[in-house]
């Protein structure tokens, strides 16, 4: 009975890694569709074919309860509403929101809540062209509040990015300030990480154009 049992565990080894492979392959796939679902979303903004909604029903539907598939982590800036720009019906999204898409304790727990507690998967920090918070921060000047001053201080390491001599070069600052609070959202949350390494939870990077108003995947 005893070699019966040795016979067994490698076996078992073998099963328990085929289970574990496949549901990382299914995160995987999962992770891919719901970009491919807010890529999609956003094309429909970008040619103006936005989907026609009855809000009136969703928001009954929404009285008691909420899962939003995705968290967006996004500028405060009023050219860029998440909701908007990936065509989003009410209850898709929690979206957390400050100048320069800062990583700060409210917006970790925020994103915290979003995770634990609503089942969001997928957690996206998104930039923008032309962002002023970003500018401000790499122009040198000195805030006109200490509050102003918390808002640029996070981004001002991404400046180094920038040429001074190369005004547009501002957009290198603008995309090395997401990928910074995305690694950032990870080692500042415990429980964001513990999902991350969990295959629960999938962090993307992003970058909204003005100009076009597409929103491309960085990472």
């Amino acid at each position: 009975m005893f070699l019966e049992l040795r016979a067994c565990v490698p076996v078992s080894i073998v099963i328990l890694s085929a289970v574990l492979a496949m549901a990382q392959h299914s995160s995987v796939a999962s992770a891919d569709q719901t970009w491919n679902d807010l890529a999609a979303g956003n094309h429909r903004f970008v040619v103006g074919k936005i989907t026609q909604r009855d809000f009136l029903g969703q928001r009954k539907s929404l009285t008691k309860t909420q899962h939003p598939r995705v968290a967006v982590l996004s500028c405060s800036d009023s050219r860029v509403p998440p909701e908007l720009v990936f065509d989003a019906g009410l209850g898709e999204m929690f979206v957390v929101r400050s100048a320069g898409e800062d990583d700060d304790p409210e917006s970790i727990g925020s994103l915290e809540y979003a995770v634990e507690h609503l089942g969001s998967v997928m957690i996206v920090v998104m930039g923008h062209q032309g962002c002023g918070a970003v500018m401000a921060a790499c122009s040198g000047e000195k805030p006109d509040s200490i509050n102003l001053e918390a808002v640029v201080a996070p981004i001002i390491a991404s400046c180094a990015r920038i040429d001074p001599k190369r005004p547009e070069t501002v957009d290198l600052a603008v995309r090395d300030h997401v990928h910074r609070v995305a690694q950032e959202v990870l080692t500042k949350s415990e429980l964001l990480k513990r999902a991350f390494d969990e295959g629960k939870l999938t962090i993307v990077e992003a970058y909204y154009s003005l100009e076009t108003g597409e929103v491309s995947r960085l990472r």
